[in-house]
């Protein structure tokens, strides 16, 4: 059993990259791709660039950021494009991790070549795919040989009958379950990602056991933002909110890889009161287990940055406030530049409660779901119970 970890970060495939054997030892951002990062760090360099390379998808599922479609848009940007903007990535002072996404990243003929090139640039690379025919065995030991760092794989459920009727595709969760294992089979490391909404919020214990038996590295549960065909589904209010959390922080002392949340930072406000709890007997006395890992207030557009299929930036992809389109602007121009950048990342614009709470720094709320519910990104978290102490400080947590 590994320690709990509340890491929490954006858009699906998130933490850290297993480091690839096949990246140059020379290659651009090699020495820095993986450094720790601090709050301050991401003034000037994101942990994580998302690129969304299609929106093409053969899935209709019901929480779809992107509203993929049948089709791939004429608009895309090319392959030569797109290496120019793997190439401005390998500027940022500490490169980030890429992660590519979509729609559906297999709708592109050029997806290995892509990935290749990024690798050989000296730059971390995951993936999300749709899980469809298109993610054969095959398919993966081209990524792998590729030198893919780790691939999400999305599962709603503990059971075909709940995740198929999210994903809108009768046989999706026998496929997921099958992409698992071929995975497993080639070496390839892997998550799964799991919307967690009132209907399947009951089978967290059962999805848990389940995704052990693949060998996963790590469990992503994303708390939803209503934004794209999710805005008619209902989410978790905060007081399910809460108990998710409780439920996945037991996961996390039993099974055996990471468990963390996306676009749910208030999980990390929840660690750290619950760790105060957390000791262990040994026998010669009790003593506390290790501290969870805390990520460095990472948020939208905080350490994350975003880019469209088309090429324009956002601070994350569950935050539609555009900041700068590629190729006219320069994508380390825009992170380091941008004043919806700049000031997503000053925890001192944060308004209400969040404005006063005391876990400011580690969690910052999301801002993603602040704008969905509210028009404004600075507003408190909705779904947050927590009642800030108006005489504590701010907590502490400088390092990645």
């Amino acid at each position: 059993m590994v320690a709990p970890t509340n890491e929490d970060m954006l858009g699906g495939l998130d933490g850290l990259p297993k480091r690839s054997a096949r990246r140059p030892i020379n290659a651009p951002g090699g020495s820095t791709a993986m450094a720790r990062r601090t709050r301050k760090s991401f003034d000037h360099s994101p942990m994580l660039v998302f690129y969304e390379l299609t929106r093409a998808c053969d899935l209709v599922c019901q929480h779809c950021r992107a509203c993929a479609q049948s089709l791939r848009d004429p608009a895309e940007l090319k392959t030569a494009e797109s290496k120019r903007m793997i190439d401005q990535l390998t500027q940022f002072p500490q490169p980030p991790m890429l992660v590519l996404t979509g729609g559906d990243p297999f709708k592109r003929a050029d997806l290995f070549e892509l990935v290749e090139y990024a690798v050989g640039r000296g730059l971390e690379v995951s993936i999300t795919p749709s899980s469809t025919p298109l993610v054969t065995r095959e398919a993966i030991a081209r990524l792998r040989d590729a030198g893919i760092s780790r691939m999400a794989v999305s599962v709603d459920g503990a059971d075909a009958q709940t995740h198929d009727r999210h994903r809108g595709v009768a046989g999706s969760f026998a496929r997921c379950l099958e992409i698992l294992q071929d995975a497993k089979d080639l070496g390839v490391p892997t998550q799964v990602n799991t919307t967690i909404i009132p209907s399947n919020a009951n089978q967290i214990e059962e999805m848990g056991d389940l995704f052990a038996k693949y060998g996963i590295a790590m469990w992503s549960a994303f708390f939803l933002i209503p934004v794209g065909r999710a805005e008619a589904s209902s989410r978790l209010n905060a007081d399910e909110c809460e108990e998710v959390f409780a439920r996945l922080f037991a996961q996390s002392r039993k099974q055996p890889y990471l468990v963390k949340t996306t676009e749910a930072m208030h999980f990390r406000r929840y660690m750290i009161q619950h760790r105060r709890d957390d000791v262990k007997d040994t026998g010669a006395g009790k003593v506390a287990s290790p501290p969870p890992f805390i990520t460095a207030g990472i948020n939208d557009g905080k350490g994350v940055m975003f880019v469209s299929h088309t090429g324009v930036v956002y601070p994350a992809g569950f935050l539609p406030v555009v900041c700068g389109t590629f190729p006219a602007q320069n994508v380390v121009d825009v992170y380091q530049k941008s004043n919806v950048f700049r000031s997503l990342r000053d925890s001192e614009r944060l308004e209400g409660k969040c404005g006063q709470c005391e876990f400011r720094q580690i969690c910052g709320g999301s801002r993603a779901r602040a704008y969905a519910v509210t028009g404004n990104m600075f507003a408190a978290e909705p779904d947050c119970s927590y009642i800030p102490k108006p005489s504590k400080g701010a907590q502490k947590c400088d390092v990645v």
